[in-house]
């Protein structure tokens, strides 16, 4: 017996070598953590529901919709839902600016805590940044506003990391587009929910201004079960595929040893290239809310939250099953995607221009009732959806260049402190008067900047050195080959 147990400790042992091998920074794991990877090699159980991939990327898109959705349906009501964008865009910059920080510290916090802790703690802020709207919105106060927004900056760092980190590593690569698109539309059903309820409390008032303090009470209250939903995640070691690859997802290293590793990934040619296309991504998000509570009434504001919130759900979808299509080559997948998502983008943009010159001329107040509502209103949905767009494609891009499971939490907090920095610049431009036109002919040449640069690393998807996916797709169908031969083996002897 003893034998035996020794015998299988050895094996576990020789399992954990290859994932490591190339690994001299990162010392051994203690398996019995909870951040530690599954071991190298093809799972040989049936996967249980409750450890399922689509079972925690359903977990970890009901707590993207518990925070970040939320506060994402708040914004899309314009500024927050508030009756003058300065503030509220004033905090949100600080909301980023302290995102950077923690995005980047991120990785040592999964090191020390863990991966579920990290995505409990990261859900946790945001209900107090909406209380403070709630009290701004009823009472007057501002300094709730700004408190919370430095206590959601706090912890939606370390959940937008964490976050990234989850998406990308669990599910399978052949799978990967669709898992993204799934998750993802938990984050804009937060926008349809809120929509919902603000379009039926505020259904007859066709005049500007801040939305019902009662939407804000119904928002907190959601918020605040973020916590006990990230509860529910499954830590990496006890997720299961379909194609029963592990999943691999640890840190390992110290401190100063994984802070000079980030560093050092940043630096690095592909990442430095894809910042300007991460930037013009992320960048709209605070023109949409301003243009928003700037140029439309607080019910046609809700129409907007609902309409687009749908859209994305139904684009996002269809844009992952193509992304995962394996009868195209990657390589194709890849640049045909960037060649008609950034056209659209541009395209988009160039009509942002027009309607904004007529806007900043006119300042008109637009009800769905109003002559010339739907150009300007087909604006907001048109660049809402193309945001979505952008987004689950750049994800699906990032997790396209990692080249060992140990860069998936680095890349995850770097691709997410990029996004912060970029969207605490958009907000405090937004804070300020700088007219509309203005912001969007920036938001313009962020997108003519980020064309050169993101082709670049591009066009290096799908060829040349085989990344993480593709070892690990690669594995995975040479376990499904061993896998049939036991059988087949096993039904051979059971004949005899």
């Amino acid at each position: 017996m003893a034998a035996a147990s020794h015998t299988a400790e050895k094996d576990d042992a020789s399992l954990e070598k290859p994932a490591l091998k190339n690994s001299p920074s990162i010392p051994s794991l203690d398996r019995n953590a909870d951040r530690e990877a599954a071991k190298p090699g093809l799972l040989d159980f049936e996967p249980k529901w409750y450890h399922s991939v689509f079972f925690n990327m359903t977990i970890l898109g009901l707590c993207n919709f518990s925070a970040p959705g939320l506060w994402g349906a708040m914004n899309s009501l314009g500024a927050g839902g508030a009756a003058s964008p300065h503030l509220i865009n004033a905090a949100n910059a600080l909301t980023f600016c302290l995102m950077v920080l923690s995005c980047w510290l991120g990785s040592a916090f999964v090191n020390l805590f863990g991966v579920k802790f990290t995505l409990m703690f990261g859900t946790a802020g945001y209900c107090i940044y909406a209380a403070g709207l709630y009290t701004n919105n009823v009472f007057g106060t501002t300094w709730l506003v700004l408190f919370g927004a430095a206590a959601c900056g706090i912890c939606a760092g370390l959940f937008w990391m964490i976050e990234g980190a989850i998406a990308l590593s669990y599910p399978s690569p052949a799978g990967r587009g669709k898992a993204l698109g799934y998750w993802l539309c938990y984050r804009v059903s937060g926008q349809v929910l809120g929509g919902a309820i603000n379009l039926g409390i505020n259904a007859r008032r066709s005049q500007a201004g801040s939305v019902s303090s009662k939407v804000y009470i119904v928002f907190i209250a959601l918020q605040a079960c973020g916590p006990f939903i990230g509860s529910l995640l499954s830590p990496p070691h006890k997720v299961q595929r379909k194609d029963r690859t592990p999943v691999e997802l640890y840190i390992g290293t110290n401190f100063l040893e994984e802070w000079r590793a980030t560093w050092h990934m940043f630096f690095s040619r592909k990442f430095l290239l894809l910042v300007p296309l991460i930037w013009q991504t992320v960048f709209s998000e605070s023109f949409t809310g301003t243009y928003f509570v700037d140029y439309f009434s607080v019910r046609a504001r809700a129409l907007g939250s609902f309409c687009s919130a749908i859209l994305c759900m139904i684009v996002g979808l269809f844009e992952g099953y193509l992304l995962d299509r394996t009868s195209w080559s990657k390589k194709s997948r890849a640049r045909w995607s960037f060649v008609i998502i950034l056209s659209l983008q541009g395209g988009w943009w160039i009509y942002s221009q027009i309607i904004q010159q007529i806007y900043v001329r006119d300042h008109p107040t637009l009800d769905w009732t109003s002559p010339g509502f739907w150009r300007g209103f087909v604006l907001y949905l048109l660049i809402t959806v193309g945001f979505q767009m952008n987004y689950l494609y750049m994800f699906w891009v990032v997790g396209s260049l990692v080249e060992h499971p140990r860069d998936i939490i680095r890349i995850a907090a770097l691709l997410r402190g990029t996004e912060s920095a970029a969207q605490a610049v958009s907000y405090g431009i937004n804070s300020t008067a700088l007219a509309l036109n203005a912001a969007s002919a920036i938001n313009f040449g962020l997108w003519g900047l980020a064309l050169v640069p993101g082709w670049l690393v591009v066009r290096t998807i799908g060829i040349g050195k085989p990344s993480s996916d593709d070892l690990t797709a690669e594995g995975a169908r040479s376990g499904e080959s061993v896998s049939k031969d036991s059988r087949e083996e096993s039904v051979a002897e059971k004949g005899q």
